[in-house]
């Protein structure tokens, strides 16, 4: 009969089970984590009504070789040297650590049944808050052991009876688990069932990069993402996507030993901005679609630093990114992680390095790019309605244009009919029933109207600032920005369209337009008017 030995206190269970971790989806990471450092190449989270399930094919755990023994001596040390930092097939970087991880499960159930199977070997017991018998574990009969999708090696958590859900929707949950688990491909899966639903994970890169329009990689490993951001301003592209050299610093540390030594802290990943954040509420996920997380050997370390590193600013809502850095784990320097295992401590260097990067260099970079992105969509929005006016015009001037000619030629024959005598109460029915006749749809006309610009600020460069404060009362003022004409504004709505210059603009849209839309002008004037009188003859 196997016995599954407990090697920790067991109050800790109830201490820490309940309130290790807060969201259960930090939850499936661990359990996610620890299939990865089994070399497992599919993980299956299964959503069913009484339980949700994590079932891995990874090597699974022996009995009878001591495996499942060490896995039940919570919080042993997995790592200290850098000999250990590698899982059994050598070519991974192991994520766990201090070997809490196993807990995790303990925070949805009250119960959590483990099940593993290696080499035919089937063994299985209940991890419990409050173990029946001091450190003794219930086993699960191996008859009654069975796998959802694994055959000959691996492992099944089953958490009996949650006490959290996963989203209604299999896409949220997935959004949810590429934003704290990005580190799927064809070599590691993440699977989603719920009833016949199925949905796979198997492209971290494809899911987020095309709704960027702006990105900046950081080393040789992520630069390729770049080729999948959206090409929208081909002639611009070069400065909305940028691939850079990872940024290396070096700092200097005591390792576990107290012994000082100099460490490259490398930082690689990648830092962009959505193109829109229009719809991305329609489906409520569990993390916000904002956010700068940090990793270390692949694992997330920390969701979110955007609100420690930025300023609060409107245009923030679109910042996205990942950095990985993996001197946050190296085995040989103090363990960086909160307790929780949801953050690191502010006070680390290699944290408070980061921290200062991103906050001095990378964020303001990116937002620039965004703001350069925003500048050129108005222009390209600009420039289509002014194209759209353009051609208004044109058919306006047509229209008119040839309503003149009928008109006047239909107003001829008609006078001839009845003969140049005739009353001139006669003359002017004929005149008005002709014009009635083929005026033409003259709708086009409140069309052209509602295009114009309906304020021109008149003004010097030099006279700027001044310009700027009625630019500033009048949208306070509720007057629409595309409203108004202001040639060094630093909105581009305001400006004048790219090409034209502000008399050609004039002299096309008002001066030589059939449409009778005036346009009312504010002159800024001063002593340097003396310098710029173009701006009075406007």
């Amino acid at each position: 009969m196997k016995e599954y030995t407990l090697n920790v206190d067991p109050r800790i269970l109830e201490l820490l089970g309940p309130n290790l971790y807060t969201n259960i989806y930090y939850v499936l990471a661990e359990l996610i984590a620890n299939a990865y450092d089994a070399d497992a190449k599919n993980v299956y989270i299964i959503s069913n009504k009484d339980d949700i399930r994590v079932e891995d094919d990874g090597h699974g755990m022996s009995y009878e070789n001591g495996e499942i023994r060490k896995f039940l001596n919570v919080a042993g040390v997995s790592r200290t040297r850098e000999e250990d930092s590698l899982t059994r097939s050598g070519t991974r970087r192991k994520m766990g650590r201090k070997g809490v991880g196993k807990l995790a499960a303990l925070s949805v159930s009250e119960s959590v049944d483990i099940t593993t199977i290696v080499n035919g070997e089937k063994s299985g017991f209940i991890l419990s808050r409050r173990p029946l018998e001091g450190n003794k574990l219930q086993a699960i009969d191996e008859n009654n052991i069975s796998f959802s999708y694994i055959k000959e090696h691996g492992t099944s958590i089953i958490m009996r009876n949650p006490q959290y859900r996963l989203h209604k929707t299999l896409s949220a949950v997935k959004r949810n688990l590429l934003k704290i688990f990005p580190l799927v491909d064809s070599n590691f899966k993440i699977h989603i069932v719920r009833g016949n639903e199925h949905e796979t994970i198997d492209r971290f890169d494809e899911n987020i990069m095309t709704q960027l329009s702006t990105l900046i990689t950081l080393g040789t490993n992520y630069s390729n993402l770049s080729n999948l951001v959206p090409n929208l301003f081909s002639s611009k592209r070069s400065e909305l996507v940028e691939q850079r050299d990872a940024y290396i610093i070096p700092i200097t540390m005591e390792d576990n030993n107290g012994i000082k030594h100099e460490y490259p802290l490398k930082i690689v990943g990648w830092i962009g901005t959505y193109k829109t954040t229009r719809g991305r509420k329609v489906e409520i996920t569990d993390f916000p679609d904002n956010f700068i997380s940090l990793y270390a050997n692949k694992k997330m370390g920390e969701f979110n630093i955007l609100p420690i590193v930025g300023q609060n600013k409107l245009n923030e809502v679109y910042v996205v990114g990942q950095l990985h850095v993996d001197l946050f784990e190296l085995s040989e320097l103090p363990d960086m992680a909160l307790s929780n295992r949801q953050g690191y401590k502010s006070d680390d260097l290699r944290y408070e390095t980061v921290i200062n990067y991103v906050r001095k260099t990378l964020l303001p970079d990116i937002l620039r790019k965004r703001e350069l992105f925003t500048d050129l969509t108005k222009a390209q929005k600009k420039q289509e309605a002014t194209e759209s006016q353009k051609k208004h015009e044109e058919e306006l001037r047509n229209l008119i244009n040839k309503f003149r000619t009928n008109a006047s030629k239909l107003a001829a024959e008609n006078i001839q009919k009845i003969g140049a005598n005739a009353p001139q109460d006669v003359i002017e029915k004929v005149i008005f029933d002709t014009i009635n006749e083929n005026v033409p749809s003259l709708g086009i006309k409140s069309l052209v109207d509602s295009q114009k610009k309906k304020i021109l600020i008149s003004q010097t460069y030099p006279d700027k600032a001044l310009a700027d404060i009625v630019y500033k009362m009048l949208v306070f003022n509720n007057v629409p920005e595309e409203d108004i004409l202001y040639t060094n504004c630093d909105d581009e709505v305001c400006r004048i369209p790219e090409g034209y210059s502000v008399y050609g603009y004039l002299r096309d849209f008002f001066v030589e337009s059939y449409s009778n839309q005036k346009i009312f002008v504010l002159f800024i004037t001063s002593e340097n008017t003396k310098q710029s009188w173009g701006q009075l003859l406007k």
